[in-house]
């Protein structure tokens, strides 16, 4: 069976399209990562209607309605912080302070772990670049498993502590996406044998992703992350409470920032989970902003299913005969899914779209 990693080999890069600018060497905007904006598209503006502050839904793990809240949050926004998640706290200190260790390092040294042209592991910029005219103002580190091979590129004697601290957050964020996902499947009502849950576990498509989002001379100018969705079942990201830059959008609102909570834990829902939900639940489109003051690091992991896996709208939510319960979407490999979108980004879902 093909890795994720493996999913990606189809669609190559061009080394300008993975390497990052020298951030530290530019005083001023390049014109390369200059987007012109209208005043209602500017990464800096933010919205805030008759004067309230939108929120993104908190939910409490231990709490008794936990799953009747993630689900609603799922239907309605896409998007939810958690809180009493599992992760300790030291993991999440830790697993900053090595993501400082390597992009406060000098771009001569970073790019000894650079991602191949054919790769999706290792240091580049954003993937989705080449679907933009304009370059984004961040750098990335995204890692499948083990990052040893590119670690030890950077840090000959000294990438084991690293390597252990990116592991063991891999392993922990595993058991976290598996409990989110059986709360939601639980709020819709859908048994495990529906969705066949010991293969999705036991060969899931997993990858941590590292950014950074360093200081920026004219935000006004720059764009952090360019609008889009991700591709798989759900994304969990970690955001430093002392930073933040992330937005989605909401009809009839625009771009809405999501603030970080301090020990709190950001969750989307993907590609994936929208069509299995049959489109109940939005693949929520998000960006992100980069600062003229602060350096920005998060830190995602992306949970879904084994590379051969069909994704398609689950039997139990098109069973019966009404035409609200149609399916809504065409079963698809995630393999043949992840190339589509590597090859057609924000296209992908209505390629496959039924009606």
């Amino acid at each position: 069976m093909a890795t994720l990693s493996e999913a990606y080999t189809e669609t190559p890069l061009h080394l300008q399209h993975i390497i990052p600018i020298d951030f530290d060497s530019v005083e001023e905007v390049p014109q390369s990562h200059s987007w012109p904006q209208s005043d209602d598209e500017s990464p800096r503006r933010m919205f805030n209607l008759d004067g309230d502050h939108f929120s993104i839904p908190a939910i409490d793990l231990d709490s008794p309605d936990a799953i009747e809240m993630a689900g609603h949050a799922c239907k309605i926004m896409g998007i939810f912080q958690v809180t009493n998640h599992g992760i300790p706290s030291s993991l999440l200190r830790e697993i900053e302070s090595q993501a400082w260790r390597f992009f406060t390092l000098p771009a001569r040294a970073k790019v000894k772990a650079l991602r191949s042209p054919s790769g999706a592991t290792g240091y580049g910029v954003a993937r989705i670049a080449p679907f933009f005219n304009k370059f984004m103002w961040h750098e990335g580190f995204t890692m499948m498993g083990s990052p040893l091979e590119h670690a030890r590129e950077v840090w000959p004697h000294g990438y084991r502590k690293f390597c252990e601290v990116m592991e063991d957050y891999q392993d922990k964020m595993k058991a976290l996406s598996e409990r989110l996902l059986a709360m939601i499947l639980k709020y819709l009502g859908i048994s495990e044998h529906d969705v066949d849950w010991p293969r999705l576990r036991s060969n899931a498509c997993t990858a941590l992703q590292l950014n950074s989002y360093p200081r920026c001379p004219d935000p006004g100018q720059a764009m952090g992350l360019a609008p889009h969705t991700d591709t798989l079942l759900l994304t969990i990201l970690h955001q430093n409470h002392s930073a933040h830059g992330l937005q989605v959008h909401r009809e009839g609102r625009g771009w809405v920032p999501v603030f970080p909570m301090n020990g709190a834990l950001v969750v989307n829902v993907g590609d994936m989970l929208h069509i299995m939900s049959n489109a109940m639940f939005p693949s929520v489109v998000h960006r992100v902003i980069p600062s003229e003051n602060t350096h920005r690091l998060t830190v995602g992991y992306f949970y879904g299913p084994p590379t051969d896996f069909h994704v398609g709208p689950i039997h139990g939510l098109t069973q019966t005969s009404g035409q609200e319960d149609a399916a809504r979407f065409r079963s698809i490999t995630v393999k043949d899914y992840v190339q589509m979108k590597a090859k057609n980004l924000d296209k992908a879902l209505s390629m496959i779209r039924i009606r």
